[in-house]
């Protein structure tokens, strides 16, 4: 668990218009809404009794070195750097999986070099991507797993309750994400003793409502999971994956996806499949970017921020 002795530093955000590009997330009381991140760098901190930033990361493929993008070491560094130029620094990063184009341990630990020089706590969860290795996942929990060995995890910052899950381990046919009762057992457990009033803010890879199935984005037991999790009057669930921003509200349940900062893909149903979304060269960091989040204790809104490695 992360101190929150200095969470009154952070109240910057006023706008909560959508913006579209890689996000800043900012939670005011607990309601996802964005701003753009150009706006973000440029704001004038100003002080609040309590707030909450972090950073929303994905798809960084390290290791890709096919159309559109020949080396997705390069723009993930932009993307570390884009963090790092931010007025008022994040808590912490989230990556919401597939850190790796195919499992190598030099692709883990690039990643994991180039994220320590923020010098920012980072929680990882897995992608597909990361789970291709001969006993799946080994190479990725070894690195980036929790200390006791759990594959999904909880924490709490700054009055908010944190759920990482993975839903990358037993892919059903079509490549739909799957939770497992023994995880959904786990989360009953965990929420249990919750507050209905705890902003939750839910990670995972794959996205937890059904986007798209004919291509596998979405996760077949996620219902079971928002279930559970319909009680509370805020909460953000963030994924990866589909390699573009989409939102959707369903109840007071806010999704959102991120950008990857290797390659987009094509919107759902727009190519025979997913994949690598050929670009001009020109065009793509205008479709690659990270997410940015803020919480704003006593606000009714976590605001989400969007930019582009163009922007």
């Amino acid at each position: 668990m992360l101190d929150d002795h200095d969470n009154d530093r952070r109240d910057f955000l006023k706008c909560m218009a959508w913006a579209g590009s890689g996000a800043l997330f900012a939670f005011e009381g607990g309601i996802a809404s964005s701003v753009a991140l150009d706006g973000a760098l440029a704001a004038t901190p100003r002080r609040a009794a309590k707030s909450l930033t972090f950073v929303q990361v994905s798809d960084s493929h390290i290791g890709f070195n096919k159309p559109p993008n020949a080396d997705a070491r390069a723009t993930f560094r932009e993307a570390i750097a884009k963090v790092k130029a931010l007025s008022v620094q994040p808590d912490f990063i989230i990556h919401t999986g597939d850190v790796s184009q195919l499992s190598r341990d030099d692709e883990f630990d690039d990643a994991d070099q180039m994220l320590k020089e923020t010098g920012l706590p980072v929680f990882f969860i897995p992608g597909e991507h990361d789970m291709l290795d001969e006993n799946p996942g080994t190479g990725f929990f070894k690195r980036f797993g929790q200390k006791d060995g759990r594959r999904w995890y909880s924490f709490d910052h700054a009055g908010v309750h944190f759920v990482a899950l993975v839903n990358v381990a037993d892919l059903k046919p079509g490549g739909m994400g799957n939770l497992g009762p023994e995880q959904l057992k786990w989360l009953k457990a965990d929420l249990a003793g919750r507050s209905s009033s705890t902003p939750i803010v839910v990670f995972a890879h794959i996205p937890l409502w059904t986007l798209y199935p004919d291509w596998g984005w979405g996760t077949d037991d996620s219902a079971e999971a928002l279930k559970l999790l319909a009680r509370f009057g805020s909460v953000t669930v963030l994924n990866g994956h589909i390699h573009q921003i989409t939102q959707k509200v369903e109840g007071r349940i806010h999704f959102h996806t991120a950008r990857s900062t290797a390659f987009p893909q094509p919107a759902p149903g727009t190519a025979p499949a997913p994949g690598p979304l050929k670009v001009p060269p020109d065009q793509l960091r205008s479709m690659l970017g990270i997410t940015d989040a803020m919480l704003v204790t006593g606000r009714d809104r976590i605001a989400l921020i969007d930019s582009t490695l163009s922007s």
